[in-house]
C-alpha cells in the first residue's frame, strides 16, 4: 500500500489532516496502515532515536532498517484509530488531525503511539473507562482494553486522545538490521516502569518559570464562562494531567454533606476507577488552609516502586472553602517552590470558577422557582371542548417570558381563558405576568364578567404606570399589557359552547367555521394601562361542534421575513385554514411550526398559541 500524499513525515512522526465527514474513519485506517507498513528506523546509536516514513536517513552512518510490526499490533492500531476518529466526527464535528509516531524504548523495542485531535475541547470524551461518571460509548472502552496505555490532553484550542501499543513478549517489532550497535546507550527494559504520556512536565521548575504564565492564561481562558461546577472540575483535571501531574483528585465542599469527591483523573485512564475508589475512602482535612500539604501515595495510582509525591491544595474563593485539589507525580520526591506557587494560582482559578458556577446555579434555581409561579401548573379541562397551548419564551434559559396564559373553571358549566403579553422581555415583564394572571382569577371569582375584568385590570395597570412615572424610576417604567380574555359556557344537553371574548390591544382571536370560513371573533381595542378611563366591549358567539377558536400573541402575527409579517394579507387566517381537520394539539403545533418556518432567522419574541376546539359528537351531560 502506498502512503497517501497528504502524509507529512518528520523523522519519527507521520501526520494526516482529515475533514469531519463519513469518509474520515476510512481515511484514518488507510493512513495508519500505510504508515506502519512503510516505516523505517535508524539504528539505535543515539543520533536518530526515531523512525521515518520516508525511508531515508539524512545523516551519514548506518543504513536505516525497515520496521516490521506484528500483524495483531497493526490490526489493533487500525481498529482503534477508526473508533477514535468516529468518536471525533460524531461528538466534535471539527477537522481532525491524526498523528502516528514510533518510539524506541531503552530495550530497543519499538512502540506505536497514535493521536487523534479535534478542535472542540469543550466537548468531553465519551465512553471512558470511568463509566459511572461518563457517557455510554464503545470506542474508548476498546482503547482501554487493547492499548498498553492511553489518555486525553485538553488544550485551549484542541482535545487530543492518544494510545500506545507495544508488541507482546517475544513479538517485538522486527528490523532488517541489528537492533543495537556497540556504543549505544541502550539499557535493560524495566517492565514495571510507569507510563508517562507525551509532554508531561511534572514538578519541573524550569518549565514552571518558562511556560507557567502561558499555562495559567490557558487555564483561565478555558475555565472562564463555565457555569457548571462538574464541568469546571472536569476541565481543571484534564488541564493538570498529564502536563503537570500523573493524576489528580478534586473534592468539592457541599453544605450539610462535607467534602464530596467530584473528579478523578489519571494519565493512564485504566487506573481512574481504582484510584477513585481509593480516594473515596480517604477524605482530606475539612479545613485545609495551607497549599502543598503532603499526601500519602495511593496504591492504585501505580509506580509505587519508583516513589513519588502527592500534595493537597485548598480551593478557596471569597474566603469560603470550595474544596480541595490533590496532585500526584511519580518519580518526583518533592515539589519546587516555583511549581508550588503555580499550582496555588491554578487552585485559586479553579476555586473562583467553582464559586461562580455555584452562584449561577443558585440564581438559576431561584429564577426557575419564581418562574414556575408565573404560569399555571396545569390547565383545567373544559367539558366538550379540546384545548391546547404552545408556549415558547424568547429569553435563553427562561421558562417564562412576557407572554402568559390560563384556563380555569368558574363553577360547574363555565370556564375562563386568557392569553396576554406584557411589554418587554426582561424580568420586570415576567413579574407583571404573574400579577396580571392572578388578578384576573381574583376578579373572575368575585363575579366580574369579561368587560368588568378588563376594566378593573386596566385601572390597576394605569395606576402602576403612574406611580412608576412619579418615582422617576428608569428601572420600572410604564408597563402596558395586551390581553385576550373570554368565558366559555357549556349547557348540558347542548353540543358546543357559548363564548364571550374581548381583546385589549391583542391580536384578535380567529374563529374557524366548519365550512372553512375564518373570521375575527372580537374587535381590536386599546392596550391595558394607557388610559385609566377606557371602556371595553366583549362579543358573544356560539362555538359549534367542529369549530375552532385560535388565539395567538404578536410573536406569531409579527414574525418577520424581510419586510413582510406573517399576518400581512390575513396570513394567519390562511395558516388556520390550511390546518383545518387537525385536532387541537396538532393545530397548535402546526401554527407554531408555520411561525418558525415563515422567517429565516431566530424568533425574536415570546411565541404563544392557544387553541379551543368544540368537540363534535354527543353533547356533554351534566356532572353529578
Amino acid at each position: 500500500m502506498v502512503i497517501p500524499s497528504s502524509v507529512r513525515a518528520s523523522e519519527s512522526v507521520s501526520r494526516n489532516g482529515l475533514p469531519a465527514n463519513q469518509l474520515a474513519a476510512a481515511r484514518a485506517r488507510e493512513f495508519v496502515y500505510a504508515a506502519l507498513q512503510g516505516w523505517t528506523a535508524p539504528p539505535p546509536d543515539g543520533r536518530g532515536g526515531g523512525a521515518s516514513a520516508t525511508g531515508a536517513d539524512p545523516e551519514a552512518g548506518a543504513a536505516p532498517a525497515r520496521v516490521t510490526f506484528p500483524e495483531e499490533l497493526v490490526d489493533d492500531a487500525v481498529l482503534l484509530v477508526s473508533e477514535l476518529v468516529t468518536n471525533a466526527v460524531m461528538y466534535a464535528g471539527t477537522d481532525i488531525d491524526v498523528v502516528c509516531r514510533l518510539e524506541r524504548n531503552p530495550a530497543t523495542r519499538v512502540s506505536v503511539v497514535v493521536e487523534v485531535a479535534d478542535r472542540h475541547p469543550s466537548k468531553g470524551v465519551r465512553g471512558g473507562a470511568d463509566t459511572r461518571h461518563g457517557e455510554p460509548g464503545y470506542g474508548l472502552q476498546l482503547v482501554s482494553a487493547l492499548s498498553e496505555s492511553w489518555g486525553v490532553t485538553y488544550r485551549r484550542a484542541e482535545k487530543r486522545v492518544w494510545f500506545r501499543l507495544e508488541a507482546a513478549e517475544g513479538e517485538s517489532a522486527a528490523t532488517d538490521s541489528a537492533s543495537s550497535a556497540p556504543g549505544s546507550d541502550a539499557r535493560p527494559h524495566d517492565a514495571g516502569a510507569s507510563v508517562h504520556p507525551p509532554h508531561a512536565h511534572g514538578y519541573d521548575a524550569g518549565w514552571a518559570d518558562r511556560d507557567g504564565p502561558s499555562f495559567l492564561a490557558e487555564t483561565s481562558e478555558l475555565l472562564a464562562g463555565q457555569l457548571d461546577e462538574a464541568m469546571v472540575t472536569a476541565l481543571a483535571a484534564q488541564m493538570l494531567v498529564p502536563r503537570l501531574a500523573d493524576w489528580c483528585g478534586i473534592w468539592l465542599s457541599t453544605p450539610g454533606r462535607g467534602l464530596q469527591l467530584s473528579r478523578v483523573w489519571h494519565a493512564d485512564e485504566q487506573r481512574i476507577t481504582p484510584l477513585r475508589e481509593e480516594l473515596e475512602r480517604t477524605l482530606p482535612p475539612a479545613a485545609l488552609r495551607t497549599g502543598g500539604t503532603p499526601w500519602p501515595w495511593p496504591e492504585s495510582a501505580g509506580a509505587a516502586h519508583e516513589g513519588g509525591s502527592a500534595f493537597a491544595f485548598p480551593l478557596i474563593a471569597r474566603d469560603t472553602d470550595q474544596g480541595v485539589l490533590l496532585l500526584g507525580r511519580a518519580g518526583q520526591p518533592q515539589m519546587t517552590d516555583a511549581v508550588g506557587r503555580m499550582v496555588q494560582d491554578v487552585a485559586r482559578r479553579v476555586a473562583q470558577a467553582v464559586f461562580t458556577a455555584r452562584q449561577y446555579t443558585r440564581q438559576r434555581r431561584i429564577s426557575a422557582a419564581l418562574q414556575r409561579r408565573q404560569l399555571p401548573a396545569t390547565l383545567a379541562r373544559i367539558v366538550g371542548v379540546d384545548t391546547a397551548i404552545v408556549y415558547e419564551p424568547h429569553g435563553e434559559g427562561q421558562t417564562v417570558g412576557g407572554d402568559f396564559y390560563d384556563i380555569f373553571p368558574m363553577g360547574e358549566d363555565r370556564w375562563c381563558f386568557l392569553l396576554g403579553d406584557v411589554q418587554g422581555k426582561d424580568p420586570e415583564a415576567m413579574s407583571v405576568t404573574g400579577l396580571a394572571r392572578h388578578l384576573v382569577r381574583l376578579l373572575a371569582r368575585e363575579g366580574h364578567g369579561v368587560e368588568s375584568v378588563l376594566g378593573r385590570l386596566n385601572v390597576a395597570m394605569a395606576e402602576e404606570s403612574a406611580e412608576a412615572f412619579a418615582l422617576g424610576s428608569e428601572q420600572t417604567g410604564s408597563r402596558f399589557l395586551s390581553l385576550l380574555y373570554g368565558e366559555l359556557t357549556v349547557h348540558p344537553g347542548v353540543a358546543g359552547a357559548r363564548c364571550t371574548v374581548a381583546s385589549a390591544g391583542h391580536p384578535p382571536p380567529l374563529h374557524l367555521f366548519a365550512d372553512g370560513r375564518v373570521e375575527p371573533a372580537s374587535e381590536p381595542q386599546m392596550l391595558l394601562g394607557i388610559d385609566e378611563g377606557a371602556e371595553f366591549q366583549a362579543g358573544t358567539f356560539d362555538l359549534a361542534p367542529g369549530e375552532t377558536l385560535l388565539c395567538v400573541t404578536d410573536g406569531v402575527t409579527e414574525r418577520r421575513c424581510g419586510n413582510w409579517q406573517l399576518d400581512d394579507n390575513d396570513g394567519l387566517a390562511d395558516v388556520l385554514r390550511q390546518g383545518m381537520g387537525l385536532g387541537a394539539k396538532a393545530l397548535a403545533e402546526y401554527v407554531r411550526r408555520a411561525a418558525h418556518d415563515f422567517g429565516t432567522g431566530p424568533v425574536e419574541d415570546d411565541l404563544s398559541v392557544l387553541v379551543l376546539q368544540a368537540v363534535a359528537g354527543d353533547c356533554p351531560a351534566r356532572r353529578t
